[in-house]
């Protein structure tokens, strides 16, 4: 039987329940992504884009799924700590795929910026909501954006109007935990209106009691002149699977910065689709992997340039152990119209163990004749002269091993704009090597 086959039956059998728990907006594009997700089912490797994860295994247990909407009893602002010190953020916490309450000692919002679910967006602003969700993220084009669009019953909701500064962060903490192997469906929809500044710090965790699937799809919508930061950082488990899609729309003169860290994880595939439809527009986009064990991580971009002017950078960095597999595929795309495109794209691998492999394609496909593009990519293993150069100075080899390690996701850490997240980062990614990343300080969740 097809892996996306028991979804589909059981749409068929609680699309009755699917509608009552969720609002008109998202009703109205279930039957087409159900449609879609029978007519082409989840993505293979026969795929151009998913060549080096297979999707439909990681969909074929049998998951539960929170359908009638049971609102964790927990209190995560209790049990889990997320903090980033010295970084002062607005703090929001998402249990399985369920939004939960701000603390009642949070700082409010600024006039200007609203955050909310997307059922109570459906009541507050429905023109804005119906304008927007849908539009970016493409069922006919991709199963698992399918399956989450024809199961997701709620989301997050952010907007930032014109010409708002929201000067302090906004962290989202996506916790999955619960008493089953369990499927979460999460979609955020982000709207930066014109002139509009905005910074998002997404963190992924999960306990290590069940297995846990999660598919997040996400529209960002950035208006002229704004800038958008977004932030991910996942410490999950070996049991986990998690699938991101970002799809993101780009006016004139705004600016995207996207900053993917992933430090503990089990299977995760980010695919990242960016048009910069407006003249000016530019993206930056840059991710770190630590991986180990027989963890999976792969990350697939699709950036468009379909308007003059504009500017893409993106640099990904991995270093594997074990037995973990790593992906990267960077698909620069430059339309006929978008002259005078500026783009260059890196990949850098290093390979701690023979056993441990990596698969890159940087891709540039133009159709433009007056451009700077450049593209690379190199996988290797630790610099033996600088190994042996430290040893010779009194460092033990284990040590010289994790401060190489170290230096070379540096250029991608030191690329984060905010000081606090950065050094925060940088820590993370010494315990990581260090083998001792397993639970953040004064967190419960993986002690009970």
């Amino acid at each position: 039987m097809r892996a996306e086959q028991q979804y589909l039956d059981l749409f068929d059998k609680e699309r009755d329940t699917l509608f009552r728990h969720s609002c008109d907006t998202l009703n109205a594009r279930r039957d087409t992504a159900r449609r879609d997700l029978d007519r082409h089912g989840f993505p293979t490797r026969h795929d151009e884009r998913c060549k080096y994860t297979d999707v439909a295994s990681a969909f074929a247990p049998d998951y539960g799924l929170n359908l009638t909407r049971i609102v964790p009893g927990v209190d995560p602002y209790a049990t889990y700590r997320c903090q980033v010190p010295n970084l002062s953020t607005n703090l929001y916490f998402v249990v399985n795929d369920s939004i939960m309450p701000p603390a009642a000692a949070s700082a409010p919002l600024p006039d200007g910026v609203t955050l909310c679910s997307l059922l109570e967006a459906s009541r507050r602003c429905p023109d804005l909501l119906n304008a927007h969700y849908g539009q970016l993220a493409d069922t006919a084009n991709d199963g698992v954006t399918a399956l989450n669009t024809m199961i997701a019953q709620d989301g997050l909701f952010i907007h930032v109007a014109a010409g708002v500064k929201c000067t302090r962060p906004i962290q989202i903490v996506n916790v999955s935990a619960a008493q089953i192997d369990l499927l979460s469906t999460r979609r955020v929809l982000i709207i930066v209106e014109p002139g509009a500044e905005l910074s998002l710090l997404f963190c992924d965790h999960s306990d290590d009691r069940h297995r846990y699937a999660t598919t997040q799809v996400t529209e960002a919508f950035v208006g002229h002149d704004a800038h958008l930061n977004l932030y991910s950082i996942e410490e999950t488990h070996p049991g986990n699977k998690r699938f991101s899609h970002l799809y993101a729309d780009q006016k004139a003169n705004s600016r995207l910065t996207l900053g993917s860290i992933t430090l503990m994880a089990g299977l995760t595939r980010n695919r990242t689709d960016i048009r910069l439809t407006g003249q000016g527009a530019e993206t930056c986009a840059y991710g770190c992997v630590v991986a180990d064990g027989e963890e999976h991580v792969d990350n697939n971009l699709l950036i468009e340039h379909a308007a003059e002017g504009c500017t893409s950078d993106l640099l990904y960095k991995y270093v594997l152990d074990g037995r973990a597999v790593g992906a990267f595929a960077g698909h620069i795309l430059v339309q006929q119209d978008a002259q005078h495109t500026v783009s260059n794209e890196t990949n850098a691998n290093l390979c701690a163990s023979p056993e441990a492999r990596m698969y890159t394609r940087p891709i540039l496909e133009i159709y433009a004749d007056d451009v700077k593009c450049n593209h690379g990519s190199t996988i290797g293993r630790l610099d033996e002269q600088a190994l042996f150069y430290m040893r010779q100075r009194g460092i033990e080899e284990a040590e010289a091993r994790l401060l190489l390690q170290h230096a070379f996701v540096n250029d991608v850490i030191r690329r984060v704009e905010l000081e606090p997240l950065r050094d925060r980062l940088s820590h993370l990614v010494e315990m990581r090597f260090r083998g001792l990343l397993r639970r953040c300080e004064g967190c419960t969740m993986c002690a009970q």
